[in-house]
C-alpha cells in the first residue's frame, strides 16, 4: 500500500497524510519527507514536495483506500462483532469454528491478527483505517473467504472501518465503559449502532434481546435476528454449569437442540450463541456445530483455568462491573468453597474513573477475600484508583497489595480446599504500566512460575 500515516514506515516513493485522530500527524510531515514521502496530504502548512490540501485528511483517506483497494477486498465476508463485553471470545470462537469446519477465516482484535493461527500483535482492538486494510488484503491474498472482527466504538467513532459492508453485525451487551470517551451512554451505543447501519442487503444483524440497549441496534432495514435467555429467534431455554463444560438447550423454530461448551458462564453462553447462529446462517446444521463447539477453546485470557493441588486458578481479562459480576457469578455457580479474587482498575488521562466504585462493590460482594492491586495505573496515583475502588463500601474482606506478583502471590497462598483464585484484569496482556514506564507482566505466566516454582 503506498500511502501511509506513520512517518517511520515511509518508504521511498510513498505518500504520507497527516492523520489528526490520535496525534497531529502534521509535527511528522518532515520526517516523512526525510524518509522518502514523494507526496504530503496535508490540511495545512507547506512542504517541499507535491502537497495536497484538504480539509479533512481522515476523509479523504477514506475516499483513496475505497477508490483504489476496496475492489481487491469487496469478495471477503465480514462478520463485525461489537459490544462492551465478549467481543473477543465471540470473534474468536466464531474464528476457531470456522476453520475448524474447513472455511478459512481471520480474526482482527484485541487479541491480534490471526489466519487460523497467530500472526501478529495490533496497537488497537480495531486499528486505523490504512491497517484494517492492509489486513484484509493480506487475509485475500493468504485464501481467507471470511474475516472476523471486533469493532470497538473508538474505531467505529473514529470511522476506522468507513466503507465497509458486513455480511453479519452481532451486538453482545453494552454496560458501564469508556464514558471517559463518550461521556454519555447515549453516545457509546448510537457509536456502536454504526456497525449496524454498514450490513449488505443480504446480511443478518444477530441482537442480543437481553439488553436494555437492544432497540438501537433493531433498525427495520436490516434481517435483525434475537437471541437470548428471554423469548426470541434463538432462545436459550435450560442451562447448566459445572467445572469442566456449560450445557445449554436452545430452542429455534420450536425445535430444541442441545450443546456443550467448554467455556464457562453464562456470559459465555451467550457468547457461543453468538457463533453457533452465524455458523446457522452460513448453512452448517445444530448438530454439525454442537459437535465443533465442543472441542473449540476460547481465547487465551478469558476464563483461563488452571489447576492448582484441588484448587482451580482462573486468568481472565474482566476490567468493567459487567465483566466483573460475569465472571464472579460463574465462579460461585462452580461451587468452590472460598473465591479469592486479585483485581486493579486502569489509570491515566481519559480513563472512566465513574465505574471503578461499582467494580469495588461487585466483587467485594461476591468474592470471600479480596486482593486489590495495580493493573496500569499509568500516570495516575496507584492509592487513588484503589481509594476510588473502596469508595462506596463498608466492606472490610479485602488488602490491598500494590505489587501484582506480590498480590498474586498471596492470592495463590490463601488458597485450600476446593476453592477458586480469580485473577481479574488483564487477561492475554503482557504488560504492566506504572508511570510512564512499561514492564513486561502476564497474570498466567506469573501464576505458573509461582505454582511450579513453589515461590510461596
Amino acid at each position: 500500500m503506498n500511502i501511509k500515516y506513520n512517518s517511520k514506515e515511509i518508504k521511498k516513493g510513498d505518500i504520507f497524510i497527516a492523520l489528526k485522530t490520535f496525534n497531529d500527524g502534521h509535527k511528522y510531515v518532515n520526517d516523512a519527507i526525510k524518509n522518502g514521502a514523494s507526496k504530503v496530504v496535508v490540511e495545512y502548512g507547506d512542504y517541499e514536495v507535491p502537497t495536497i490540501k484538504v480539509p479533512d485528511t481522515k476523509e479523504y483517506l477514506i475516499k483513496y483506500l475505497y477508490d483504489n483497494y476496496y475492489d481487491e477486498i469487496k469478495d471477503l465476508k465480514l462478520i463485525g462483532v461489537t459490544g462492551t463485553n465478549g467481543k473477543t471470545t465471540t470473534a474468536m470462537l466464531i474464528h476457531n469454528m470456522l476453520n475448524s469446519l474447513g472455511i478459512t477465516c481471520a480474526y482482527i482484535g484485541t487479541n491480534g491478527f490471526y489466519i487460523k493461527d497467530f500472526v501478529k500483535k495490533l496497537p488497537n482492538t480495531t486499528p486505523e483505517i490504512i491497517d484494517i486494510y492492509e489486513l484484509l488484503i493480506e487475509s485475500k491474498n493468504k485464501g481467507c473467504k471470511y474475516v472476523c472482527l471486533e469493532t470497538s466504538s473508538h474505531g467505529l467513532h473514529q470511522n476506522r472501518l468507513a466503507n465497509l459492508k458486513f455480511d453479519f453485525a452481532i451486538f453482545t451487551n453494552l454496560t458501564h465503559e469508556h464514558l471517559g470517551y463518550h461521556k454519555t451512554m447515549e453516545n457509546y451505543a448510537l457509536a456502536k449502532q454504526k456497525l449496524f447501519k454498514m450490513i449488505k442487503k443480504d446480511g443478518y444483524a444477530i441482537i442480543n434481546n437481553d439488553s436494555s440497549y437492544k432497540d438501537t441496534f433493531i433498525l427495520k432495514e436490516n434481517n435483525n435476528i434475537l437471541y437470548g435467555f428471554s423469548k426470541c429467534d434463538y432462545e436459550i431455554t435450560n442451562y447448566n454449569i459445572n467445572t469442566k463444560e456449560s450445557n445449554f438447550t436452545l430452542k429455534y423454530n420450536n425445535q430444541e437442540y442441545t450443546f456443550c461448551t467448554e467455556l464457562l458462564g453464562k456470559h459465555n453462553i451467550y457468547n457461543s450463541l453468538c457463533a453457533i447462529i452465524v455458523l446457522h446462517k452460513i448453512g452448517f446444521t445444530f448438530e454439525k456445530i454442537n459437535e465443533c463447539l465442543k472441542h473449540t477453546i476460547g481465547p487465551v485470557g478469558r476464563m483461563e483455568k488452571i489447576a492448582y493441588k484441588n484448587n482451580t486458578i482462573i486468568i481472565d481479562y474482566a476490567h468493567t462491573p459487567d465483566g466483573i459480576l460475569n465472571v464472579l457469578t460463574t465462579a460461585r455457580e462452580m461451587h468452590g468453597n472460598k473465591i479469592i479474587v486479585v483485581i486493579g482498575c486502569g489509570g491515566g488521562t481519559g480513563s472512566d474513573k465513574d465505574k471503578r466504585p461499582e467494580m469495588g462493590n461487585i466483587v467485594l460482594n461476591l468474592a470471600n477475600q479480596v486482593i486489590f492491586t495495580n493493573d496500569n495505573p499509568r500516570d495516575e496515583d496507584e492509592n487513588a484508583i484503589i481509594k476510588d475502588l473502596l469508595k462506596d463500601t463498608k466492606k472490610t474482606n479485602y488488602e490491598i497489595i500494590l505489587d501484582r506478583e506480590n498480590a498474586i502471590k498471596k492470592g495463590i497462598q490463601l488458597l485450600d480446599n476446593n476453592d477458586i483464585l480469580m485473577v481479574l484484569g488483564k487477561g492475554h496482556e503482557d504488560y504492566q504500566i506504572i508511570g510512564n514506564t512499561k514492564t513486561y507482566f502476564n497474570d498466567k505466566e506469573t501464576v505458573l512460575k509461582i505454582i511450579n516454582g513453589d515461590k510461596l
